[in-house]
């Protein structure tokens, strides 16, 4: 479901059909016209969870105007979330409960866990504050005794929090904005940025430069993507089984 043609929304629905029909799971996108506001998207989400042939539900943000999320992540069928955005899902992993985990992070940490990085005594350092990204990053890090540093668009000196992160997670939606000089010395950076720059598809970090000093760096686009969609279609499963 979508709700605009933001260019880093369109990408990762590609990106998302191209996986799940490789996987022989079905996709179909419903485009709801602002021009019905909240009312319409709301009769959509409704629809969709009376249909029994519907397992999982996902509204990709941004939203676009003049939609209103909260009113969003309260209509969505908690039982088909498959995004973790409903607030009974939001509540469940900030309690540490067994529950749907926005894909996106919940990729940045199986990349970690495959790739033997230690989690548990580094500090993390969390670039955005979404709801989608950046918060729900910060809990899953805390779950596996990171010490969490969450940074935001007024946080001031950016690269005096960057510089001191073991683990550095860049997910603030500004292309480049990462520089070298902002990131320590052997530090394992994971790129969540999705930035369409010209025809290129670019992440949060100026990946050319910072590799050079890192031990370990997620490029843009091949890095985080594919794992995030893998994860989705499980969470999916999980939703079709729940169901059942």
């Amino acid at each position: 479901m979508r709700t605009g043609d933001d260019p880093a929304t369109l990408a990762y629905l590609r990106q998302i059909e191209r996986a799940f029909r490789a996987r022989e799971l079905m996709v179909t996108q419903h485009h709801i016209d602002p021009a019905t506001g909240n009312d319409g998207l709301i009769a959509t989400l409704d629809e969709l969870g009376a249909d029994d042939a519907v397992q999982g539900i996902l509204v990709p943000q941004p939203l676009a105007p003049p939609f209103d999320l909260e009113a969003v992540y309260a209509a969505l069928p908690v039982a088909k979330d498959v995004e973790g955005i409903h607030p009974a899902n939001v509540g469940a992993l900030a309690q540490n409960r067994a529950g749907p985990v926005p894909s996106t992070p919940l990729a940045g940490i199986e990349l970690l866990e495959a790739s033997r990085i230690q989690i548990a005594g580094a500090l993390a350092v969390v670039v955005g504050r979404s709801p989608i990204v950046g918060r729900p990053l910060a809990q899953l890090l805390l779950r596996r005794d990171a010490t969490v540093v969450v940074c935001h668009s007024r946080s001031g000196d950016l690269g005096r929090y960057t510089r001191q992160a073991d683990i550095l997670c860049a997910a603030a939606g500004r292309p480049n904005l990462v520089r070298a000089d902002m990131v320590k010395l052997g530090a394992t950076v994971i790129d969540f940025g999705i930035n369409v720059v010209g025809d290129a598809l670019v992440g949060d970090v100026a990946f050319a430069e910072v590799a050079e000093i890192v031990g370990a760096i997620t490029p843009v686009p091949g890095g985080t993507g594919p794992v995030t969609t893998a994860v989705l279609a499980r969470n999916l499963l999980d939703c079709a089984e729940a169901l059942a």
